[in-house]
């Protein structure tokens, strides 16, 4: 100790051996900071996942479980024979779909319906909850967003039927306004439900970001530009890649109480083709096989669009 410490005071040399006995090396433990920050991270993931447990529970087992009737799609399905006793034809049914002359017509309806309603729920939903978020007086808020969110309680069995009494018998007849009449009361039902979540991520915003930008004199229409809508953009980029994956759900309920034979040519869709063919025609298989190749192809686009936005800003769910 004398050797050690010759040139220290007494309490400087008490302070150097307590350093000394305290200070481990990090490899002596055999701990590295990656090794914590890997533990960190995994103990995040499981309380992420934990939480998606309920869900995933009974998504396996009225979602999951149910598939295995998609095997019709591939049988010349037999109620009386079941699911492994009736025999298979292969890709016959999927060969039948593709050359019905009324396939493409459905498949580029159910696009253009989905995707205009995705678009225009998105946009106006952004737009409805800026304009919501500068109201100043609270009571007035909190109505405006109740008055919004009470369509998306109603369902469309109600809500179908009060719109075809509303409106003339020649419009609903009318293709081309039959599409805008089924995007315009989407929107109008769903839009106050997009509206409140984006108000919660607008609540998540740092308000010292407001107070610092308002001090270098920014108004409100830059605070919104540059504090906002950049706040806003992983719940935007998040919410754009959900709606994308339901590119081919062009609303099955809203369009089969809605639609009449006189729009087939411009309403009819993938869904509504399905339940035709499938339950009042009795075509399981043909059916079937609508439903797989539906699914197939929204499981396609939600992975590209997760993909690109992962690849391109490196967004994730998690």
């Amino acid at each position: 100790m004398d050797k050690i410490f010759g040139n220290l005071s007494a309490d400087e040399a008490v302070n150097a051996e307590t350093a000394e006995m305290t200070e481990i090396p990090e490899k002596e433990c055999g701990k590295s900071p990656q090794t914590g920050k890997r533990r960190g991270a995994w103990k995040e993931q499981l309380v992420l996942h934990s939480m998606l447990m309920p869900g995933v529970i009974i998504a396996t087992i009225f979602m999951i479980v149910p598939m295995i009737g998609v095997i019709m799609a591939f049988q010349d399905y037999n109620i009386a024979k079941g699911f492994f006793n009736s025999p298979l034809v292969g890709f016959k049914h999927f060969a039948t779909l593709f050359a019905r002359p009324n396939f493409t017509q459905a498949l580029y309806n159910t696009v253009l319906i989905a995707f205009a309603k995705i678009v225009s729920t998105t946009v106006l939903s952004i737009v409805f909850a800026l304009l919501i978020n500068e109201i100043l007086l609270q009571r007035v808020k909190k109505t405006v967003q109740t008055i919004m969110f009470l369509p998306y309680f109603l369902s469309w069995a109600l809500l179908g039927n009060i719109i075809v009494n509303m409106i003339p018998t020649r419009i609903m007849e009318d293709g081309q306004w039959f599409r805008l009449i089924v995007v315009a009361t989407d929107v109008w039902k769903t839009l106050g439900y997009q509206v409140v979540i984006y108000l919660a991520a607008i609540t998540n915003i740092d308000p010292t970001l407001y107070e610092a930008a308002k001090i270098d004199g920014a108004n409100n229409t830059q605070l919104c530009l540059h504090i906002t809508l950049p706040g806003l953009m992983s719940m935007i980029v998040l919410n754009a890649i959900l709606n994308i994956g339901n590119i081919m759900n062009a609303g099955f309920e809203q369009i089969l109480v809605m639609y009449n034979p006189s729009v087939y040519a411009e309403g009819d869709i993938l869904d509504t083709m399905s339940y035709r063919i499938g339950l009042i025609d009795g075509k399981y298989s043909l059916g079937t096989a609508i439903g797989l190749f539906k699914s197939l192809i929204s499981c396609a686009v939600f992975s590209l669009s997760y993909y690109v936005a992962y690849k391109v800003k490196g967004y994730k769910i998690f």
